[in-house]
């Protein structure tokens, strides 16, 4: 039996893509108006949840999500699990998977993680690694194509010859970007300081057209359709906070920022957010940001995504 595994944004295609932003929308609806949707309640679906980096968003969204589909979670820790004892990955893979139907790994290094994948008898999602994020991608997408839909009423055509102004680290979250860009037919600008650009190799692109390069931070933004940065120290590169506050200092997204971007641009921040640092508290607090909403739609999207994973379309 083929398992499904969603470790990059690009393991699935722009039509499955389609599909998950229309299920995203179906079952959120459904939340909304207080109606069940519990395709894993019977029979009962396992999730089990790994971390290894700490998580509130990522933990809240699945655990949630799969309680909502009718399924339920296990949550496991490298303190409390033998993860965190020098047991082999590929030993836990095996284990784990004979026992839930759904592994979600929030993890450091992407190795780290196909290698679980490869030894898995269930899907496995990634929930963030060092590489690459690409539920929150899935999720950012979601929610540009509900705020700024298509006259066709299609997610993807609501997506398609965007611009998206990517400021800030050239981190998991740029990578995961750049993926999308290429797969469903938009265009990123990047500015990012020097020393910390996008790898195009790392991000595992092959056209280099799907994005662009800008020093200034400003010109990025010009003319973009969303706006949207990340914290200048992600999880695991505390030790260069005090380096990276001072080389990031006019990478902070502020009004100048959005006023260079279409007039009916939105702005999105995956969160944690430290305002005053990389995005002022008038933009991520004002009119255009749509933070809160993508937030929540992390839960919507990864339900989506999850029952796609374990029961194909429906």
């Amino acid at each position: 039996m083929h398992i499904q595994h969603y470790l990059q944004f690009k393991d699935l295609n722009a039509d499955e893509y389609g599909y998950l932003f229309q299920r995203a929308a179906f079952i959120k609806q459904k939340f909304k108006a207080f109606e069940k949707h519990q395709p894993f309640a019977d029979p009962d679906r396992t999730l089990a949840l790994i971390f290894e980096k700490a998580s509130t968003r990522t933990r809240v969204s699945f655990e949630a999500g799969m309680y909502q589909l009718g399924g339920s979670v296990v949550h496991l820790t490298t303190g409390d699990s033998q993860l965190g004892r020098s047991e082999p990955i590929e030993d836990s893979a095996k284990v784990i998977s004979r026992m839930v139907d759904l592994v979600m790994i929030r993890t450091y290094e992407q190795a780290k993680l196909e290698s679980f994948a490869a030894h898995s008898r269930v899907p496995v999602i990634n929930g963030l690694t060092n590489e690459f994020h690409p539920c929150q991608i899935l999720t950012d997408l979601f929610t540009l194509a509900e705020h700024r839909p298509a006259a066709s009423g299609l997610p993807l055509d609501a997506i398609r010859g965007k611009v998206v102004a990517w400021v800030g680290d050239g981190n998991n979250m740029a990578n995961t970007w750049l993926q999308a860009a290429e797969l469903l037919g938009f265009t990123v600008h990047v500015s990012t300081p020097s020393g910390y650009e996008v790898d195009p190799v790392l991000a595992g692109i092959a056209n280099r057209n799907c994005y662009k390069v800008f020093k200034n931070p400003r010109e990025a933004c010009a003319g973009a359709d969303l706006v949207t940065t990340d914290v200048w120290t992600s999880m695991g590169f505390e030790a260069e906070n005090e380096v990276r506050r001072t080389a990031f200092a006019q990478w902070c997204v502020d009004e100048s920022m959005m006023a260079a971007a279409k007039p009916d641009a939105l702005f999105m921040h995956c969160l944690p957010a430290h305002r005053g640092e990389e995005v002022m508290a008038e933009v991520i607090d004002g009119p255009q940001s749509v933070v809160w909403d993508e937030a929540e739609n992390r839960m919507h999207a990864q339900k989506a995504l999850m029952e796609y994973l374990l029961l194909g379309r429906l």
